[in-house]
């Protein structure tokens, strides 16, 4: 028996990245899975893949700093498949710029992706679960909450999401609803690979650079970051509640 067997999960951003990839793991486990993403066209083609392997999936296109947009993945999902376990924030985006340069709307639209959307969606999808008494959170954060140059946005943006992890954890936490995060630390995506690109730097030595600075010597692959959301959302993990787990190849 495959161990996420009658389980659903709902993971916004989950056409790409680490998104994608905690899609597929998911999935692989016996999940069905709802994923959400800006673009519609990219979600639908993973979840056709997923469907091709017999899994069961389900396309949704929505913007998670929108109210209705949120209501109508949450409400879609339990239309499909009549439960929400797991519910998981990928959804981001990335206005890097120093300080002194950074604009209002750089500010506004990270902290709206990240942390408004994050704090939307676990406000609706907790009425779901405090419902069912159960369900697992696992919000999306990052080594860069920690501080990090040229990225006052997003790392403020992160920080913000562990705050409220763990104060959700408090608050859900009598009615049988476990909500982490997991903070990455460098991984190789489309996301990281672009802002490289943007600063005119090569990705090849980019990747080489941060794999030295690494205990473990590599940087990290989205499936990394997928292993250790699928264990949070899994019942090892059932007396884990408000937690930051820092996947990083290192302390």
């Amino acid at each position: 028996m495959e161990r996420f067997e009658g389980k659903v999960a709902l993971v916004t951003g989950g056409a790409r990245g680490i998104g994608a990839a905690t899609v597929r793991r998911l999935s692989a486990d016996g999940a069905r899975v709802a994923l959400s993403d800006l673009d519609l066209e990219p979600a639908e083609e993973l979840a056709s893949e997923l469907q091709r392997s017999r899994s069961e999936a389900l396309a949704l296109s929505g913007d998670v700093s929108v109210r209705s947009d949120v209501k109508a993945m949450v409400d879609q999902t339990i239309e499909e498949f009549g439960r929400l376990d797991f519910l998981v924030t990928c959804a981001g985006i990335t206005r890097d710029n120093l300080i002194h340069k950074m604009s209002d709307n750089d500010w506004d639209d990270v902290i709206s992706t990240h942390l408004r959307g994050t704090f939307l969606c676990a406000q609706i999808a907790q009425e779901v679960m405090v419902n069912q008494k159960g369900g697992k959170m696992v919000f999306v954060s990052s080594t860069s909450a920690l501080g990090n140059r040229g990225q006052a946005n997003y790392s403020a943006a992160k920080a913000g999401i562990q705050g409220l992890a763990r104060t959700l954890s408090l608050e859900l936490g009598r009615y049988n609803v476990n909500v982490n995060a997991v903070a990455p630390g460098f991984v190789e995506t489309r996301m990281t690979r672009s802002i490289a690109e943007r600063t005119g730097g090569d990705w090849e030595e980019i990747k080489r650079i941060r794999a030295e600075a690494i205990p473990l010597q590599r940087i990290g692959q989205p499936e990394d970051i997928a292993g250790a959301i699928a264990f949070l959302c899994s019942e090892d993990a059932s007396f884990i509640t408000g937690q930051i787990l820092y996947v990083r190849g290192g302390p």
